[in-house]
């Protein structure tokens, strides 16, 4: 997938600044994809190029212009286009820390602990930010309230993934630690 599928599927929203998208890219589209703003910007230049998005210019005071970005017609088609393409294989793993966990017993069992840690604390704390987002889109509704009615449900079903997808990091996380305690502790016992 590339990262121009990603911003248009932000820009659904509506209309967003630079700025604008690389907030929603670390709160909502991060549970699926990640950009830095360097990439982001650079990737705007090229849609806005090719005609896939408008850009217009918003003058501010006591701040420098920015720049509105929305989807054209062609970039609607392109959606369209990219959502009827044949789904590319499900994405395969690459994590470092995992190739670390699996070199434990031969490395530095504390440094790799304390990856895992870490890792716990970051899953953590992306699950509290996207079960912030949930409460905001739910706005009161229950859940089969909100996708039943809700104008557009990608972004929460995007969500719920993501939720599961960090709920998961927490729940290894944990299991991790607790066995490299165990081993630890039998070690020096």
């Amino acid at each position: 997938m590339a990262l121009r599928n990603a911003v248009m599927a932000a820009l659904l929203e509506g209309e967003a600044s630079g700025y604008d998208l690389a907030k929603a890219f670390d709160a909502s589209v991060a549970n699926f994809w990640t950009a830095t703003p360097q990439q982001l910007y650079r990737e705007l230049d090229r849609m806005a190029a090719e005609g896939l998005i408008a850009a217009r210019v918003v003058e501010q005071d006591k701040r420098p212009n920015k720049r509105l970005f929305s989807l054209t017609e062609a970039g609607f088609a392109a959606v369209h286009a990219y959502t009827a393409e044949q789904s590319s294989k499900p994405s395969a793993i690459r994590d470092e820390l995992l190739v670390k966990v699996q070199t434990v017993d031969a490395g530095d069992a504390a440094a790799v602990r304390a990856g895992i840690a870490e890792r716990v604390l970051w899953a953590r704390a992306k699950l509290a930010r996207y079960e912030r987002l949930q409460a905001r889109l739910l706005d009161g509704r229950t859940e089969q309230q909100h996708l039943a009615g809700a104008e557009r449900i990608g972004p929460y079903l995007t969500l719920l993934r993501g939720m599961a997808f960090e709920r998961e990091n927490v729940r290894w996380g944990e299991l991790a630690l607790l066995v490299l305690d165990r081993r630890a502790d039998r070690a020096q016992g």
